[in-house]
């Protein structure tokens, strides 16, 4: 009796890291064939040894058509805003069951995700686009106060401001359109990036939500609670901790209100990460539904009954297995982005070993003489923290104790003086 042929996975992902690794070991577990497709050097011969495709996400309907030409597969993930929208295009050429090319392409946009809310129907800010030759002054004059301010295709709220008049308006804009002409945002050739979002600031309670849909219809994985007030004038992510301590009709609400902006955006088949906020008045405004799961090493904060990690669940669905009966294991868990306090160059930190006994798990990627950046400029983190606890206060705290034991020392950049 002949072997049965081993399936194949396709990852579009735009480098190495923690999570592509993760999926890389989670196909080798499940038997299943791996082959990446990435934006890396196509000049050199395979130049990170693991086979990949080169592609290239600023031409993304060309790379889609030469990953079809390539070789047949049976599922195709993605890890990334950019990479989901050519794995969509990808999966559509291949036949295979992911999200649609244009709602993927919707979702990864600002403007574009909020046109879907409206006309969906659901509760939206005001909002409007700046181009870029538009005069700050004038724009600052149609501008909502308080308002916020964001690049239509950065994410992790880099270059994200808020403004409370006219003035801090045009700074904030003239702020935000020197980052998008930095060289490492520029040659990403996204023509959205030359455009910023405006819209009206939104109190309340922030919330995320990982989920995974089929067929359009969303199964919640995890409910985030973001502890941290965001309010301005940057947003910096730093705790996330789940499940979330709101009464069940709010969660429900959140669940009930990510469904309706995954429906709007059309998203069929495959993870979701969104993002909402909660007025006072519990009404659940959505902010984002990005067609893929939560980023890198946040991940690990979700980990299921059987020990599986997110990524396998993600494989295994993408692979047509039914797991909409995965629980995350008893209790709760939580993550910390650790913040980069100030600009300055990383030399090396201390107290990681006081912080592990507090928190139980502490990840340090930032190396030592590596420039950082504070938002909303930069786009990394220091490390982070994870703790694991009955309850989610006890993990929020374990995350801010841990935090506090960790002492960075960040070396400030001296400026060049021209004579």
């Amino acid at each position: 009796m002949a072997a049965q042929a081993r399936k194949r996975l396709l990852i579009v992902a735009t480098t190495t890291g923690y999570q592509t690794k993760m999926f890389r070991d989670v196909a080798r577990r499940l038997g299943v064939e791996a082959t990446f497709a990435t934006d890396r050097c196509h000049v050199l011969d395979d130049p990170w040894g693991d086979h990949a495709i080169p592609v290239r996400f600023d031409a993304p309907e060309g790379s889609a058509a030469a990953l079809a030409q390539a070789r047949s597969f049976d599922a195709v993930v993605a890890i990334g805003d950019r990479p989901a929208y050519l794995a969509a295009l990808a999966a559509e050429r291949l036949g295979l069951p992911f999200h649609h090319p244009q709602a993927a392409a919707a979702a990864i946009n600002k403007f574009a995700t909020k046109e879907c809310f409206h006309k969906a129907g659901l509760p939206a800010p005001a909002y409007f686009q700046v181009p870029p030759n538009d005069d700050a002054e004038a724009a600052a004059k149609r501008a909502p106060y308080p308002c916020v301010l964001k690049p239509l295709a950065l994410s992790t709220s880099r270059g994200v401001i808020r403004a409370d008049n006219p003035q801090e308006f045009v700074r904030a804009l003239a702020r935000i359109r020197k980052l998008l002409k930095t060289p490492g945002i520029a040659r990403l050739k996204d023509p959205a990036l030359d455009y910023v979002q405006v819209e009206t600031f939104l109190p309340g309670r922030e919330f995320a939500l990982d989920g995974l849909v089929t067929d359009g219809r969303l199964h919640v994985l995890a409910l985030f609670d973001k502890p941290d007030p965001l309010d301005g004038p940057y947003f910096q992510e730093t705790i996330y901790v789940s499940p979330s301590r709101e009464p069940l009709s709010v969660r429900q609400a959140i669940m009930a209100a990510a469904q309706s902006a995954v429906t709007a955006l059309g998203l069929h088949q495959g993870p979701v990460h969104a993002e909402m906020r909660v007025g006072e008045d519990g009404r659940v405004w959505m902010l984002e539904v990005a067609p893929r799961s939560i980023g890198g090493l946040c991940a690990k904060a979700l980990v299921f009954q059987d020990g599986a990690p997110l990524e396998e669940l993600i494989v295994r669905h993408a692979l047509g297995e039914n797991v909409s009966g995965a629980r995350t294991r008893d209790g709760a868990a939580g993550v910390m982005m650790i913040p980069v306090p100030r600009a300055g160059i990383y030399r090396s930190v201390r107290g990681v070993d006081r912080a592990a006994t507090i928190a139980g798990e502490v990840i340090i990627t930032a190396k030592e003489g590596q420039p950082v950046l504070p938002l909303p400029e930069g786009n990394t983190y220091l490390g982070f923290l994870f703790a694991y606890a009955e309850t989610a206060s006890q993990v929020e705290k374990s995350l801010r104790d841990a935090h506090q034991a960790l002492a960075f020392d960040i070396v400030e950049t001296l400026r060049v003086v021209s004579r």
